[in-house]
């Protein structure tokens, strides 16, 4: 049990310090690398809930594709950070105003935060040991939340759409390879035969 304490605070300090080095890093591959970093250790937090999947989902999904599409696209663009922090002296005083309204949000909201009494009968129900944490949890969304399972698919698929449409619009100037043009084309559209007589030339 104090095993288990000493790494829930170990894993709670690292994901507390590098979610402020995210958004504190000068660099921004620094920063992703830092998001790998905490979604490693809240993947750490879920083994120690008994929820190996979770855990394998968050290190798979996020650090695997998300984490790692982001890395690409910072390194990728050539992006003038310092440009952007021009502006943040001017814009400061409007952020602090919004962070003192968020402040003061979460301070009304958890200060009328109450548990309800049905909690505690439902923390001592029985868990059966037959069914593993992955059965559950399948159960669980293909069960009784299975049309919000697939509402989420439906915009997933929704945004993959627009995101195809936005890439294949017509924009002047872009030249744009178009396969029925080139399947149709004739050799005599573009081959010509001329005859070169010995000793001249074209």
């Amino acid at each position: 049990m104090i095993i288990q304490s000493l790494a829930f605070y170990l894993f709670s300090i690292v994901i507390v310090a590098s979610a402020l080095m995210v958004i504190s890093a000068r660099n921004p591959v620094h920063s992703v690398l830092f998001l790998i970093l905490a979604f490693f250790n809240s993947a750490g937090l879920f083994v120690l809930l008994g929820a190996e999947f979770l855990a394998m989902i968050l290190v798979v999904v996020y650090v695997g594709a998300v984490a790692v599409l982001f890395l690409f696209v910072v390194m990728m663009l050539d992006i003038n950070f310092a440009a952007l922090r021009e502006g943040f002296q001017q814009y400061l005083p409007l952020g602090a105003m919004v962070g003192l309204v968020l402040l003061i949000e979460l301070g009304i909201i958890f200060g009328s935060w109450a548990i309800a009494p049905e909690v505690a009968d439902l923390s001592s129900a029985p868990i059966p040991s037959d069914v593993t944490n992955t059965e559950a949890l399948g159960r669980l969304i293909y069960t009784d939340y299975i049309y919000f399972f697939q509402a989420a698919g439906m915009v997933l698929l929704v945004a993959m759409i627009g995101a195809i449409v936005l890439t294949h619009r017509s924009r002047p100037g872009v030249r744009k390879q178009r396969i029925g043009e080139q399947v149709a084309r004739r050799p005599s559209d573009t081959i010509e035969v001329r005859k070169v007589p010995t000793g001249g030339g074209i």
